[in-house]
């Protein structure tokens, strides 16, 4: 075994721990369990985990439910937060709190009201995850749309702050109902590579009517009609360049196809908070000449 291939089947292990901790996260998570996920002897896993992640067991088991509470105290404002404290895995409010501040210098009350989304992206890195090697493909026709949109411009850790804002405009307009309209994002630009001040992404709904002119700065747009190659993301968006690349580096060069002038764009099936960030479901799609 070579050590590219040494190193794919080490990956493939921790692989396996982070998908029994995303399944489990809000259960006892015991290292004897956790070490058996990945065939690792009990004694050296704590030490090759935080070698592997750069973080401790504790660590990211703390971030990782951290990170689901704020999605639940922005996007879910009726809920309590010592509800949404012991539905996380917290004893009470009080110990969700002063974690919640010391990871994120924002008590949850503070962040519900206005969360500060760069910081929050800053402190929330979580360690790379390995994709499949194959992915499947298909070739859709994909129907003119019209939408609304709210284009986000500037860095791309400050895209909630949009959503927020779209949400907000969907709940009072009622013009595209979220449990009867698609949502889309679009994106111009790839976050990697383009300069934080420059990024381009807009936060879209279908719609069936014009949106006339609002203080939340929603505009018409459209989805043109054409064919696009899709992948379907099953997890969190916060991985979903691992498809992306896939269909740019992989498929594209393979498939004999062209680009077509529209950006790529994503249909969010399944989303935070009301799906599990693993289990959330993500149609990419490339448009094709």
């Amino acid at each position: 075994m070579n050590n590219k291939t040494a190193s794919a089947a080490y990956a493939t292990r921790f692989d396996r721990v982070f998908d029994y901790i995303d399944k489990h996260l809000f259960e006892p998570l015991s290292i004897n369990e956790l070490s058996k996920q990945a065939n690792f002897s009990r004694f050296h896993f704590q030490r090759q985990f935080s070698a592997y992640t750069g973080l401790s067991t504790t660590r990211y088991i703390l971030l990782l439910r951290l990170r689901k509470a704020s999605y639940q105290l922005v996007f879910q404002e009726r809920r309590r937060i010592t509800d949404i404290a012991l539905e996380t895995g917290f004893g009470n409010a009080e110990s969700f709190s002063r974690a919640f501040k010391k990871c994120f210098g924002q008590t949850p009350t503070q962040f519900r009201t206005q969360p500060a989304w760069q910081p929050w992206n800053e402190r929330m890195q979580l360690p790379k995850r390995i994709r499949s090697p194959q992915m499947k493909v298909t070739i859709v026709d994909f129907s003119e749309t019209v939408i609304a949109a709210l284009e986000h411009r500037g860095s791309h850790t400050l895209v909630m702050d949009t959503v927020r804002t779209f949400i907000d405009w969907r709940k009072q307009s009622g013009l595209s109902p979220v449990a009867s309209s698609r949502t889309f994002g679009i994106a111009y630009d790839d976050p990697a590579v383009t300069p934080p001040e420059a990024f381009r992404f807009d936060v879209c709904g279908e719609v069936k009517q014009a949106v006339p002119e609002n203080p939340h700065g929603v505009v018409n747009k459209r989805i043109p009609e054409g064919r696009c190659a899709v992948v379907c993301h099953i997890g969190s968006t916060d991985r979903i360049s691992d498809s992306v690349y896939y269909l740019y580096r992989e498929w594209l060069p393979e498939s004999g196809e062209e680009l077509r002038d529209f950006p790529l764009f994503f249909h969010y099936i399944k989303r935070v908070p009301e799906t599990p960030e693993h289990e959330q479901v993500t149609d990419v799609y490339l448009p094709l000449a």
